[in-house]
């Protein structure tokens, strides 16, 4: 009898105290990301303060009288749309080819044995470690020579140069993780090699290629430091080059502005993550359980 009442006493104890160091890492989780979500909160709050309660000491923690005037003054600057159209397209075409060249690049690299695959593998790697600024001037050449500086194909270029690298690697493991069984079923019922790739393995690869995707956008949506040094002219910018440029132009720094702006800059990326983020989970969970 003693011992069968000690069991539910040792069985209690034991889920009290799991219970006791669950609530302790919920505790350190919302500290954790209310830390990380200060600085979003501030540069909301920031946007939406009224131009003289700014500079307030102490800081004001909220607009005590909201104002959208420096939203309003985002919405009726044409440079903005114009930098905005400009980022979408240069965005869209990087993520586009960036995707088409890492599909094609990882099943070479999973499927088919050649000689020097590992040599690639490592190369392709090796390019990511390079320094972008150490390629700054031979890029700008080539876009110059190429008669492409400052335009969308041009900044995209280097960009599918940023994202490649990484996706390939990425996207690798997905591949491998499709049985080619598959593949060899499908051209035993009279699919081509092309046919049996993209009826199925392509749709097996959907979750990976949305995270990649996802990577690529966020990549080519936020760079700032080569859309600075190819884009010359001054009506087609980048949203963050716009950034900059909108804050120099004032005798001194609008930062109302600039937060407005910053948070209409984060807005289609908030977007982009509502729409993919189911898919993007299931490629995330997919590739650290597959390596």
């Amino acid at each position: 009898m003693a011992t069968a009442t000690e069991t539910p006493r040792l069985f209690d104890t034991t889920r009290s105290a799991k219970n006791k160091h669950r609530a302790v890492w919920n505790v350190v989780a919302i500290v954790l990301a209310l830390i990380w979500a200060f600085p979003i909160y501030w540069m909301i709050n920031s946007a939406l303060m009224p131009a003289d309660r700014l500079r307030d000491t102490p800081p004001l923690l909220a607009p005590i009288h909201p104002s959208v005037h420096a939203f309003q003054q985002i919405f009726h600057d044409s440079l903005f749309w114009r930098s905005l159209g400009f980022s979408a397209a240069v965005t869209f075409l990087a993520v586009a080819v960036s995707l088409l060249a890492a599909v094609l690049g990882s099943v070479a690299l999973s499927r088919f044995s050649f000689v020097g695959r590992r040599a690639v593998l490592v190369g392709v790697l090796v390019v990511q470690m390079i320094p972008a600024e150490a390629l700054f001037i031979s890029q700008y050449r080539m876009l110059d020579g190429w008669g492409m500086l400052g335009s969308v194909p041009g900044l995209s270029l280097l960009y599918v140069g940023l994202i490649v690298p990484f996706t390939v690697w990425m996207l690798k493991g997905f591949v491998d993780g499709v049985p080619v069984e598959l593949e060899e079923a499908a051209m035993m019922d009279g699919c081509s090699r092309f046919g049996a790739f993209f009826r199925v393995t392509v749709p097996l690869l959907g979750p990976g290629l949305v995270a990649t995707g996802v990577f690529g956008f966020l990549v080519a949506w936020n760079e700032f430091t080569l859309a600075f040094v190819i884009l010359a002219s001054g009506d087609r910018l980048t949203l963050p080059v716009w950034l900059k440029t909108f804050s120099s132009n004032l005798q001194e720094t609008d930062w109302a502005g600039v937060m407005a702006g910053s948070t209409l800059v984060a807005v289609p990326v908030l977007i982009v993550f509502i729409l993919v983020q189911n898919a993007m989970t299931k490629g995330m969970v997919a590739g650290a359980v597959k390596g």
